[in-house]
């Protein structure tokens, strides 16, 4: 390229000499972790991060003199990827459960505790009394003939959705009542849109075995023991954080990988990205990198729109943008919240009218060590904002706008949000100090066939010698995912 600089992925070595350098295009959580599994093979490293901060969505920020992430602040609890990534990060003393107790669900006749259920909010006994409590006698009626259906009723098609799983086999109080905060809650979409196989990997396999969803639920609910070692841990308690906040593991990562000798290049947004002879080049700054192996940790848009001049292939296989994403972070000064009046926090049915966030996390109450550093009286609460319900869906236009709001009107919705939701007043007096965080595109969309993309999008990138294709869009939504896979496809190519 006229007028740039040419450098190796690093500094010359044995490994680069015989074009093993490799470059790490993205410095979030897969790009990071994808530079640790070839800087672990000896292999020469150079990250490439179009921002200042390293994690993507495991970020950090200070407020109200409390460090807090500002982005995930958990890790599910289904696989143990994150948690032997932290152990060998020497993390693992750090690793810490939710306090115990519970989440809650706002439906539009008002709160309930959310039951206990092992997947997307799908439970596992549909007569239950919290269960029954949330769908009526109908509801559980309705839902309970799903042991009495045809295992293949769900399973026989090549891919579905979220939601015609559960209204096919438990009915449409269970997708709404239960299925559909949760699935907003995590995924920021409507489960109509998403690929049941990409965000509940396993679950229809599960059902076949075990010939029906509740079964299946059951089974992979034993897996997630609670403090007591128990399978019938409250609702949102199959998750595990980290003392100091998940922002932690990217600090860590960060210290590890520089001892390693790899180099961290910060503010170097990658315009370009060609083959070579030898192998690849991306370009950013002025600077062109040379490499033997390209690993591409980005956003999927951002991935096939840097990839399609030389694998002009991929460009049919470009996912949908995720949505935004607004976080708004409150610390308050509110006593009356010591008392825990909705849990861990609380998800937001999409058809309850009045709240306009989609999800409340009460931080404070979540987390014992959060609570110790904040003291009595003092409140983290972290609302979000912003839902995928189909491109031009009135319910998608009104949650991306409310998501796109100034930032003081996010607060003033936050106010009014919380107030209602832990029946708790809040003003603008109580909050002593508040932050916004948005997220564009950060959540993957697992649309139905993403699965196949995901496939097909894998299978042009390993005939294409030298290169990697990494992160949530490719792995599914989710620090587990993420992690467990980013970790699979290093290892396949050393």
């Amino acid at each position: 390229m006229r007028g740039a600089q040419t450098q190796p992925g690093h500094a010359p070595s044995a490994d680069s000499a015989a074009g093993l350098a490799a470059v790490v295009v993205g410095g979030g959580m897969s790009g990071l972790l994808a530079a640790r599994g070839l800087a672990k093979a000896g292999i020469t490293v150079t990250v490439l991060e179009a921002g200042e901060a390293w994690g993507g969505c495991v970020g950090r920020h200070t407020v109200g003199g409390l460090v807090l992430d500002s982005g995930a602040e958990s890790f599910a609890t289904r696989s143990t990827a994150v948690a032997d990534l932290a152990r060998d990060l020497g993390l693992g003393g750090n690793i810490v459960a939710p306090h115990p107790g519970g989440a809650w669900v706002q439906l539009p006749d008002g709160p309930q505790e959310l039951p206990k259920t092992g997947v997307l909010g799908i439970p596992a006994n549909p007569w239950d009394p919290e269960v029954r409590r949330s769908l009526g006698f109908a509801g559980s009626l309705r839902a309970s003939l799903d042991r009495y259906l045809p295992a293949s009723v769900g399973t026989s098609a090549a891919v579905t959705s979220v939601s015609s799983l559960v209204r096919a086999r438990m009915g449409k109080r269970v997708l709404e009542r239960l299925v559909a905060p949760v699935v907003g809650g995590v995924h920021s979409a409507d489960p109509g849109l998403l690929d049941v196989d990409m965000v509940a990997p396993g679950l229809r396999a599960a059902l076949r075995q075990h010939g029906s969803l509740a079964a299946a639920v059951a089974s992979q609910r034993e897996a997630v023991p609670n403090r007591n070692g128990s399978g019938t841990a409250k609702a949102g308690s199959a998750v595990g954080g980290l003392e100091g906040g998940m922002n932690t593991l990217v600090t860590a990562l960060v210290a590890e990988l520089r001892s390693r000798g790899v180099a961290l290049v910060s503010g170097a947004r990658v315009d370009s990205i060609t083959r070579t002879e030898s192998g690849w080049q991306a370009t950013a700054a002025g600077t062109t990198y040379d490499a033997g192996r390209l690993v591409v940790a980005l956003d999927g848009p951002a991935a096939v729109g840097l990839l399609e001049e030389a694998l002009p292939e991929l460009s049919a296989l470009r996912p949908a943008a995720g949505p935004l994403v607004s976080l708004v972070t409150l610390v308050v000064d509110v006593p009356e919240l010591d008392r825990r009046p909705r849990g861990t926090g609380i998800l937001v049915a999409p058809q309850t009218e009045g709240i306009e966030a989609k999800a409340l996390t009460h931080a404070t109450a979540k987390w014992d060590w959060l609570a110790e550093e904040a003291g009595p009286g003092t409140h983290v609460l972290r609302l979000s904002y912003g839902r995928g319900e189909g491109a031009d869906s009135p319910e998608s236009v009104a949650a991306q706008s409310v998501a796109s709001l100034n930032d003081d009107a996010l607060l003033a919705a936050a106010l009014r949000d919380a107030s209602t939701l832990l029946t708790v007043p809040i003003v603008r007096e109580d909050v002593l100090d508040w932050d916004v965080v948005r997220w564009e595109g950060a959540l993957p969309f697992a649309a139905v066939g993403h699965k196949q993309r995901v496939a097909e999008v894998r299978r042009i990138c390993a005939e294409a010698d030298g290169l990697s294709v990494v992160g949530g869009w490719l792995a599914g939504n989710g620090l587990a995912a993420v992690v467990a896979d980013t970790s699979a496809q290093i290892d396949a190519v050393l």
